[in-house]
């Protein structure tokens, strides 16, 4: 990959056995976070974890209320606090990752950022990309953008992740990491909706609106993922990488496993050439290569083989 020069493909772990790290989590509150932050803490890391005070942290770390939107808060919060590595599990804009980058420049020895497979959204590849498809260091940034209104943000997830990881980017002396993330499945606790989507169609029997041409998409476990982002807090390699189980699903693959537990459901695909498609349903081919990350050393499941368990968890039916 030739992203940039400061990015090294090194998969070694920084820290020795037994060596207690200092590991900033900022958000990780939900779903795959949580996870995260029980693997660390599991690890023997001391965990801090930074979020608005809305709701607590889990047992165990250190709690650190800020609103990290705002420069004064976030710094005033840490005081004078240093971390070995950061993981970024809220940020979604330029304007959020500047604050980041300035606050932490000094902090932290590595700092990782949750990105997403989103930023591919311009790509329609027949091959799976690779993060050298969106290179940061080129992606222009726009700080005057209405980031701060919902619905803009909302409607320009994909463009908000891009210019936040080309922040990052930006500074060569920033050791950063963007863990871009495929669709995520699995758990009781998936708070999306996607899946459900499917469910209540199939047990209705009504049609599940799907682009004339509906291209299969790259997935990965709620579990798998957590293990990446505690894998990538350890090592050594800078840059973009792609975070995806092997193999792609398509939609009729989903429904399938989501029939195995609604007897009597049917599964009815209404072609449709503009207008909101169902989740899970893309009118353009992006799913992710996952090469660099498994030369680096982490073991990907298969997207077929866990997918039963992850409806089925989605589902409640889990024995």
């Amino acid at each position: 990959m030739t992203t940039g020069s400061t990015e090294r493909d090194r998969g070694e772990v920084h820290y020795g056995r037994g060596a207690v790290r200092e590991v900033c989590v900022i958000g990780g509150n939900r779903y795959f976070g949580k996870r995260l932050i029980a693997r660390l803490t599991a690890a023997g890391d001391r965990v801090t974890v930074i979020n608005r005070g809305s709701s607590a942290p889990p047992a165990g770390t250190i709690h650190l209320v800020a609103d990290r939107n705002d420069e004064n808060s976030l710094e005033k919060a840490l005081g004078s606090r240093t971390f070995d590595v950061v993981v970024d599990q809220v940020c979604y804009t330029p304007r959020q990752a500047e604050i980041a980058r300035r606050v932490f420049a000094g902090r932290t020895r590595r700092y990782v950022m949750t990105s997403t497979v989103e930023v591919y959204e311009y790509e329609d590849s027949a091959e799976l990309v690779r993060e050298d498809a969106v290179n940061p260091r080129t992606v222009a940034v726009d700080l005057e953008l209405p980031w701060d209104d919902p619905e803009f943000l909302d409607s320009n997830y994909g463009e908000g992740k891009r210019q936040a990881e080309a922040v990052f980017a930006a500074d060569p002396g920033f050791p950063y990491v963007t863990v871009r993330v495929a669709h995520v499945l699995g758990g009781d606790d998936d708070f999306t909706g996607r899946l459900d989507h499917y469910a209540e169609r199939l047990r209705a029997g009504e049609a599940i609106a799907v682009p004339a041409t509906n291209h299969p998409a790259t997935y990965i476990h709620v579990e798998e993922i957590a293990d990446l982002l505690a894998w990538a807090a350890g090592a050594a390699f800078t840059g973009p990488v792609n975070a995806a189980s092997h193999g792609v699903l398509t939609t009729g693959e989903l429904c399938e496993a989501l029939a195995e537990h609604l007897p009597g459901g049917r599964t009815v695909f209404r072609a449709v050439e503009v207008g909101e498609f169902s989740p899970f349903s893309f009118a353009r081919s992006y799913g992710m290569d996952n090469t660099r990350a498994t030369r680096l050393g982490f073991a990907f499941g298969e997207a077929r083989e866990w997918l039963p368990r992850a409806v089925a968890e989605t589902l409640g039916k889990v024995n």
